[in-house]
């Protein structure tokens, strides 16, 4: 049988207050009688539940986090970033996911009436934005790690530049002559679709070369849509010769039909991708694409909630950590410029 409380009071000849007391460091107590309940303990071997002594103290040391579903394919670099920080500073992770909707959150809103952890990490699953901002309101202290872009403004965030790093994608693109470019947007509800669309067709428009209607094709984010959406482009006759898919996981598709099309990449069609999951690298050809910093956003969202548990504010403007541009395989100069 497990040692309790009891079981030290009894033998120290104590209350458990008195146990409980000593093993918090709360409270005047006779020196000699803390001696000799530190005493009992090491003979017996008791170890504290550190859940109860959380509750004593008020803070359980553990940080939950919400996110749609492990199968995305960024969020485990994200979770990592959170995950480094949190073990750093002796702090649990509690993760909870939404996998089965309703139920999935009928027992995440029973853990935080248990109060079973001490703040919250976000990625956003779809519906759940009011409950989180309630919940945020009620005093939970929240912080949204934030593709989309839609985050209400009274909750903290950690988010990217995904405006500008589209952007850079179609500065690059035009860079090695590409001008008949292919977009692959994601779902249109996310705000994140908004701004990598906007951020790109405004630097064509700019260039010259504004992007018409049927060069944007609906995409969900999946290898699948990618390709379904560049082989309903070649069957319709849409000429292009270049691919900006909204994430790395539609241009991986979208390569795919690409290739089974008997044209080559980069030479014939170049493509770029957004997000750069590790499985960017190693594409054929590996895949030019948007850098998010999804890790380091990870580690920013944990830190400001541990800096909100020693006494800091959280903030009231998002925290943003620009994009980078990793050139690769997939892109080179059009083919007016290659004569192999």
């Amino acid at each position: 049988m497990p040692i309790t409380i009891a079981d030290v009071a009894a033998r120290a000849k104590v209350s458990k207050t008195t146990v409980s007391r000593v093993l918090n460091g709360k409270g005047e107590l006779d020196e000699s009688t803390a001696a000799r309940v530190r005493k009992v303990i090491e003979e017996l071997g008791y170890v504290p539940s550190s859940r109860a002594v959380g509750l004593a103290r008020g803070r359980t040391r553990v940080v939950g986090m919400l996110v749609p579903s492990l199968t995305w394919p960024w969020i485990g670099e994200v979770l990592q970033g959170a995950v480094d920080v949190l073990e750093t500073e002796r702090y649990g992770l509690l993760l909870f996911t939404c996998n089965r909707g309703e139920e999935s959150m009928r027992q995440f809103g029973a853990q935080v009436s248990a109060k079973s952890f001490d703040g919250l990490l976000v990625i956003e699953p779809e519906g759940t934005l009011d409950y989180i901002a309630m919940l945020h309101a009620r005093g939970l202290p929240v912080v949204l790690i934030d593709d989309r872009d839609t985050q209400p403004v009274q909750i903290p965030s950690v988010g990217t530049t995904n405006h500008t790093g589209a952007g850079a994608a179609a500065r690059h693109l035009l860079a090695v002559g590409r001008h008949k470019p292919l977009v692959i947007a994601g779902p249109e509800r996310f705000g994140c679709t908004v701004q990598r669309l906007d951020g790109f067709a405004s630097v064509y428009a700019e260039a010259g070369h504004p992007i018409s209607p049927e060069r944007i094709l609906p995409g969900d984010f999946t290898i699948a849509r990618g390709f379904q959406a560049v082989q309903a482009a070649i069957g319709s006759d849409v000429e292009f010769d270049a691919i900006f898919a909204h994430n790395d996981l539609s241009a991986t598709g979208a390569m795919q039909a690409v290739l089974d099309s008997g044209r080559r990449i980069p030479q014939d069609v170049a493509v770029v991708g957004f997000d750069d999951i590790p499985m960017a690298a190693h594409t054929q050809p590996p895949l030019t694409t948007v850098h998010q910093p999804l890790r380091e956003m990870g580690e920013a969202a944990a830190r400001t909630l541990l800096a909100h548990f020693e006494g800091s504010p959280l903030p009231n403007r998002p925290t943003v950590i620009p994009a980078t541009f990793t050139v690769r395989g997939s892109t080179g100069p059009s083919p007016h410029n290659d004569h192999s």
